[in-house]
């Protein structure tokens, strides 16, 4: 189970209660389900969230393209190649979203290896974020690890949260456990308000029990 005590697990569940009598009251209403969806990944709770993220696409079969959600729940119950096919599916709609190409990659190389992700690799041109255009140079082979594990001291909390994070994914998608706990454990510690620090905590949840 997810160790609690990194995270605020009493705001976590109020919110669950809050989003369970709210679906007592609306129990047809998808972005519920998919709100539901999302705060029991945040608690490591897979195969609920897997569960509401699908309720919401039989409820409404158009979100299926918009459910990156649930390709993050896909990866981390071990179902890369559905966890593929939904960032493939996101992409779709929106195919300049570098972290969605990314996460295509991390599906496809535990599915296959780094090597064949990276040929698979969609070129991204017009992300506004610098970082996340850092970040996708190192995935595309086209600059070092050592980019994202230096941080520079002008960066900001996010900035270095993310460069951490993807570090340890890289890491992971590269079979060095050792240097993804690393960085995965660094991004926890520069604690930001984004889903994605909630996926670090998951991580290390998942692949160290």
């Amino acid at each position: 189970m997810l160790d609690l005590t990194i995270i605020d697990a009493n705001t976590l569940e109020l919110d669950l209660s809050k989003c369970n009598k709210k679906l007592k009251i609306f129990p047809f209403d998808p972005r519920l389900y998919i709100k539901r969806g999302m705060i029991f990944f945040k608690l490591a709770q897979l195969n609920e969230s897997l569960k509401d993220f699908n309720k919401a696409e039989e409820l409404n079969p158009q979100l299926t393209p918009y459910l990156w959600q649930r390709g993050l729940t896909y990866y981390y119950l071990g179902k890369y190649a559905k966890a593929g096919r939904q960032f493939e599916l996101d992409l779709s709609v929106n195919s300049q979203d570098i972290e969605e190409t990314l996460w295509l990659y991390l599906a496809i190389a535990k599915l296959e290896n780094p090597q064949n992700a990276q040929e698979c690799l969609l070129p991204v041109k017009y992300d506004t974020r610098g970082f996340m255009r850092q970040i996708y140079q190192v995935f595309a082979g086209k600059s070092d690890i050592s980019t994202l594990t230096n941080i520079n001291t002008n960066s900001s909390l996010r900035e270095v949260f993310f460069y951490f994070l993807y570090a340890g994914l890289y890491y992971f998608a590269h079979e060095d456990n050792f240097q993804a706990n690393l960085y995965i454990q660094k991004a926890i510690e520069v604690k930001i308000d984004d889903y994605m620090w909630y996926l670090a905590c998951v991580h290390l949840n998942v692949f160290n029990r």
